[in-house]
């Protein structure tokens, strides 16, 4: 998968994207739509929009949920991934907190998916393959082996 071209627009209004964070909570969200933006959607909508959440402890619980909701497992092959969750979620909170609170998110998403995060693989430059996929990594927080995350967890 490709990143966004700068301009490109993956939700079209904010609007869309509450309804796809609010698909997430209550577990109605399509399978399909469940993509790389929509991770990242979703996880900004919650921080703007969900400061009662302490998302590092409750996002994993959402996501597992949803899992399992579409038909899928959380095992130590698929499914839910903590390492990528926490590093995601700490990633998108610092590309939010360099933006304007008044800025429509559909603008801030399009601009994250049109950055490196964009890349379904951005994590790698952080990890190897082996270290990232590793049952532990899935099970609990490993740090990084390539390079520091700069967003800090």
């Amino acid at each position: 998968m490709t990143p966004l071209r700068s301009g490109d627009a993956p939700y079209a209004s904010d609007a869309e994207i509450a309804r796809l964070a609010h698909g997430l909570l209550d577990r109605s969200l399509p399978k399909a739509e469940w993509t790389h933006a929509a991770h990242f959607a979703a996880t900004l909508w919650l921080i703007r929009f969900r400061p009662d959440l302490d998302l590092p402890a409750a996002l994993p619980g959402l996501i597992r949920a949803y899992n399992e909701s579409v038909g899928g497992r959380n095992t130590d092959s698929e499914g839910y991934h903590e390492t990528i969750t926490q590093a995601s979620l700490a990633a998108a909170r610092a590309f939010l907190a360099g933006r304007p609170d008044a800025e429509p998110l559909s603008t801030v998403v399009a601009d994250l998916m049109a950055s490196p995060l964009g890349r379904p693989d951005w994590i790698l430059a952080y990890w190897t393959r082996e270290r990232l996929f590793s049952v532990e990594a899935r099970r609990a927080w490993v740090d990084p082996d390539l390079k520091p995350l700069r967003f800090g967890v």
